[in-house]
């Protein structure tokens, strides 16, 4: 029998207790408290989760509602595509595997509906799946969770994602115009470099944009010091934002 892990969520792990919070300290959801906020705190904002594993759905629904998100589960691929065209959800976290339609065709049939394609959308892949994840965040994923996956990291990865888009919205220079070819125009780059860069203001990690390009880590991290050293700039951020500003100053 495999080892639980309290807290997490997916294969290895268990979601939540049943056990009920106490009067005035929150809700406890898988071994993680999380406090209700107030429903006049803002507008609530509408998580999509699909994924054919109806526990997994249940538990994920159950601690995004605990932290004050409204919440839309889809059994599969096609029924996720269609509530997210109906209901346009904040943010979508969807399964890789799934039958009928896995979640690489959710994200493209997503990507291709204008009105939604702006939407961030995190996986949630198993260990092994490392070239599906390849694929998924080629297509344009915004992030992925490898299960089992612990609830603050989950909640974490869900803020910084609808943060991360909100901040997009007010930029006057959208990040889909930092492609290589504009980058490499722009600031004088090499392909590699302004590659890694495009994914860099996409908001990809250095490991992620390893497994993405297929090269290793060091690699990575190698391209982006150069990169840092050809902009007079001492990180990612400075870079990020000295690439949208040569762009929007071209476009």
């Amino acid at each position: 029998m495999p080892e639980k892990h309290p807290g997490r969520y997916g294969p290895g792990g268990h979601g939540p207790d049943g056990q009920a919070g106490r009067p005035g300290t929150g809700t406890t959801t898988g071994g993680f408290t999380s406090r209700r906020r107030p429903a006049s705190f803002c507008a609530v904002e509408k998580i999509l989760v699909i994924d054919d594993d109806a526990m997994m759905r249940r538990q994920i629904t159950a601690l995004l509602a605990a932290e004050g998100y409204g919440t839309v589960e889809a059994r599969n691929g096609r029924e996720g595509v269609a509530l997210a065209a109906k209901e346009k959800p904040a943010l979508v976290l969807c399964d890789i595997t799934m039958p009928e339609m896995n979640g690489h065709r959710v994200l493209e049939a997503v990507r291709a509906d204008p009105a939604i394609a702006h939407l961030p959308f995190i996986f949630l892949t198993g260990w092994g799946e490392k070239e599906d994840l390849r694929t998924g965040m080629n297509l344009g994923a915004d992030d992925y969770l490898v299960k089992p996956v612990e609830p603050a990291e989950l909640l974490a990865a869900v803020k910084t994602r609808l943060r991360r888009h909100q901040s997009a919205g007010r930029s006057t220079t959208p990040l889909a115009a930092a492609t290589p070819e504009a980058l490499q125009a722009a600031l004088s780059l090499t392909p590699r470099e302004a590659e890694i860069l495009s994914w860099v203001v996409q908001g990809k990690t250095n490991p992620e944009i390893g497994i993405i390009l297929g090269i290793q880590l060091t690699t990575v991290k190698k391209h982006l010091e150069s990169t840092f050293a050809k902009l007079g700039v001492e990180n990612r951020t400075g870079a990020v934002t000295l690439a949208l500003e040569k762009i929007s100053a071209a476009r």
